[in-house]
């Protein structure tokens, strides 16, 4: 049996679905390179220095943060100890520099990091830190490479051989551990 639907119904039918597919669903976020390298600039000095840029919600469902991490010349002393966030993915894009970062394996003499360090409130959640990283493997990463560390996956750079290693990190955040709105001032 055939039904047959008034012309009219099935236009505005046709109409409904071609409006909503056209519809705006949200607004991109825009992170300038020059806000990124104002960060950069902010804190070359340092021999470590990790900046949360931005951190924005995503229609409520989720957060993602930006950041970008810089790294002093570390050839011949120890450069600290592995790391592991519990809740966040990081993706590393590297900016300058070279190093060789272990992913994997175990965090020796591993510790919760305490939960009021700002490690744990802006940057990265809930994590654990330690000694060096053992098992893991290791890759020397350059200028636009990127690595994805999913969370619960120790990591730990080993050796940066050039004047310093630069990265932009994006915070994937799905349980909305990170500040939203929170921005570098």
């Amino acid at each position: 049996m055939r039904i047959a639907l008034p012309l009219s119904l099935t236009l505005a039918v046709i109409a409904g679905v071609a409006l909503a597919q056209g519809q705006p669903r949200g607004n991109g976020i825009v992170v300038l390179n020059k806000d990124i390298m104002s960060a950069v600039e902010k804190t070359a000095k340092d021999a470590v220095n990790d900046s949360q840029i931005r951190v924005v919600s995503i229609n409520g469902e989720y957060n993602v943060g930006v950041g970008v991490v810089h790294r002093a010349k570390t050839a011949g002393r120890d450069i600290g100890g592995g790391i592991e966030h519990s809740e966040i993915t990081e993706v590393y894009h590297i900016i300058s520099g070279t190093g060789t970062l272990v992913l994997g394996g175990n965090i020796d003499n591993a510790k919760a990091t305490p939960a009021d360090s700002p490690v744990v409130r802006v940057l990265n959640g809930p994590s654990t830190g330690g000694g060096r990283v053992v098992g893991g493997t290791g890759t020397t990463l350059g200028p636009g490479d990127v690595v994805i560390i999913p969370p619960n996956t120790p990591h730990w750079w080993t050796d940066i051989p050039t004047d310093q290693i630069v990265y932009l990190v994006v915070r994937m955040d799905p349980k909305k551990v990170l500040p939203a709105g929170y921005a570098l001032k």
